[in-house]
């Protein structure tokens, strides 16, 4: 079973509140949500919506069709009506006459929320009565709103607070009890599922948690949409763990600090999106050439410039992959689920120092600002490696003059020290140098540093963050992402298997370095590739020919609009090229 649900109005009407709370109660009712929240980047006025899928099985995505749709005004409804099924249910402000488009198949449910609220005396109230019309609509118990409406209003408001909005609910229900309206049309019902110890999490909620995890105890970051979120999950629980975070005047202060933080042995990251990661691409140079270990986390938004700061895309790849002048080895992680925001989160530390380089960890507004019910996230399989550093013993007994700090090794990969080692000091600079590191220009050295540095990778293995891979062997149809566009993927692929259809589903999580072997082996073996991705470049396909080649049966998806990607985009991408029409 599974049903969608939306909530739309004009920002600053408790559109997001209403959502989350209805949301978390469907959550705590046993329930597997998924939570996509759309809005503008206004504070107040413009159209926002929340969207909820919930199911008794895991969902990874926010559905593409709608079975309710709460309204507050007509721009609701035009926004979104089209994604009504036949036979939906329209429940929409009475204070407005609603305008259907012509829909004659809908369930019309006008409630008066607005006018409900008024005679409370606060008419902000009308989302919690528009969200008791809901819960009786769906058959939900009153207190199944009322327990979650006493916790979060509770403490900070005080109780004559809750007990209005608590007479809100019982009105928005009562009036649609009263019209009879779930009786006429046989609407399905919720009821109440075994309670479970589900999280209900976010992707940048994941992606702090596995940091903190993964022994991250620093982070330097400018607030930017939509990654701040990162920022304040970390505030939130650096008390429990120490730790410190700081906001720099800008994107570029922020990286270096971070670079300061893990010169100093600190496991430190900073946050940020696009316009923030393009401003830090002279550091992140820095941290290259000095060997200073070091995480970003890149939550992508619309593009270029200012863009769609509010809307998801996949448009930095290539940054990600090649940006900075000059080369220097980097590892690039692209997590598609919430799990594995916080598993490719404490695992990034790990990266960072083991191989001295910088780590960078790309999600997207769609993945970062969603929210879904997850089983557990594992943190008895987090593991701390420091890689090498040295230790005062070590030191002690080296006997040499200077600490070579970027001595020449087989590895590539140079023994560490903290500053404040006996023994262990040295320059950290950001010219070419020498193994202690002093500045040099002469060529040999040069040469020798460059190619220490890139020989770090030679060893490297993405696995198990390399690759996701499901289907047949020899697919007729593989169909190819990266990131947030798992579920729609999954999905598809599964509905086609059952259709009879020969179709895989190959994921991307380790972009750079690129898991060549395997995914060559992969496309190879398959007769059509279908790439998709959420930029109009097609830059994850143009990275597959750069390391694969078989240009000719590679086909792109591609979808850049600023919305996420719905599974018919994906199903008649693949319907097309399973019926011979080339797509891309």
């Amino acid at each position: 079973m599974e049903y969608t649900w939306k909530i739309g109005g004009a920002q600053g009407e408790g559109i997001d509140s209403a959502g989350e709370t209805f949301a978390l109660t469907l959550h705590r009712l046993g329930y597997y949500c998924f939570a996509y929240r759309h809005y503008q980047s206004l504070v107040k006025g413009g159209h926002t919506n929340y969207k909820i899928r919930v199911a008794t099985v895991p969902v990874r995505h926010h559905g593409d069709s709608l079975d309710m749709l709460l309204a507050f005004d007509q721009l609701s409804i035009n926004e979104n009506i089209h994604e009504l099924r036949h036979g939906g249910v329209l429940v929409y402000d009475a204070d407005f006459e609603a305008n259907v488009h012509g829909r004659t198949d809908l369930l019309l449910c006008p409630v008066p929320w607005s006018k409900v609220a008024r005679d409370l005396g606060s008419p902000i109230m009308k989302n919690i009565v528009a969200l008791g019309a809901a819960a009786g609509l769906l058959g939900l118990g009153e207190r199944s709103l009322g327990a979650l409406i006493e916790e979060r209003f509770g403490a900070k408001k005080g109780g004559k607070v809750v007990e209005d909005n608590l007479a809100a609910v019982h009105l928005g229900h009562s009036y649609v009890e009263q019209q009879g309206w779930k009786v006429d049309r046989g609407l399905p019902q919720l009821p109440e599922l075994p309670r479970t110890e589900r999280l209900f999490i976010s992707g940048n909620e994941a992606l702090a948690l596995g940091a903190l995890a993964g022994g991250c105890r620093f982070l330097a970051a400018y607030p930017i949409t939509p990654a701040t979120d990162v920022m304040y999950r970390m505030i939130k629980h650096f008390s429990d763990v120490g730790g410190a975070v700081l906001q720099a005047e800008d994107e570029l202060a922020a990286i270096n600090m971070a670079i300061g933080g893990a010169f100093a042995g600190t496991r430190a990251m900073t946050s940020t999106s696009g316009p923030g990661f393009s401003l830090m691409m002279e550091a992140l140079g820095l941290a290259g050439i000095a060997e200073v270990p070091l995480v970003i986390i890149n939550v992508q938004r619309g593009g270029p410039s200012t863009g769609l700061p509010t809307k998801t895309e996949q448009g930095d790849l290539n940054e990600m992959v090649y940006g900075s002048h000059g080369d220097i080895p980097r590892i690039v992680l692209a997590p598609s689920t919430m799990e594995e925001c916080f598993s490719f989160a404490a695992e990034s530390f790990n990266l960072a120092e083991k191989y001295q380089i910088p780590v960078i960890l790309s999600s997207d507004m769609y993945l970062g600002q969603s929210k879904q019910s997850v089983d557990r996230l594992d943190f008895d399989q987090v593991t701390i490696d420091r890689g090498h550093l040295v230790t005062a013993e070590e030191l002690k007994t080296s006997g040499a003059k200077e600490f070579r700090r970027y001595a020449i090794t087989e590895s590539g990969i140079s023994p560490r020290s903290i500053p404040g080692q006996a023994g262990g000091r040295y320059v950290c600079l950001g010219n070419e140098h020498d193994e202690v590191g002093y500045e040099i220009e002469d060529p040999p050295m040069r040469l020798a540093q460059v190619h220490k540095r890139q020989r770090k990778m030679a060893g490297y293995e993405a696995q198990p963050m390399g690759i996701h891979y499901d289907g047949p062997e020899a697919p007729e149809v593989l169909v190819v992402g990266w990131g947030s566009t798992f579920g729609p993927i999954g999905e598809v692929r599964r509905q086609l298997a059952g259709e009879g259809a020969r179709i895989a589903h190959l994921h991307i999580g380790s972009l750079a370095p690129f898991p060549t072997g395997r995914v060559a082996r992969l496309i190879q073996d398959a007769r059509h590739v279908v790439v998709v991705e959420q930029a109009i470049s097609g830059q994850l396909a143009g990275l597959i020919k750069q390391h694969v080649g078989c240009h000719e049966k590679i086909r792109s998806f591609l979808k850049y609009d600023g919305n996420p990607l719905f599974k018919s985009d994906v199903l008649a991408a693949c319907k097309e090229v399973l019926s011979g029409v080339v797509v891309g």
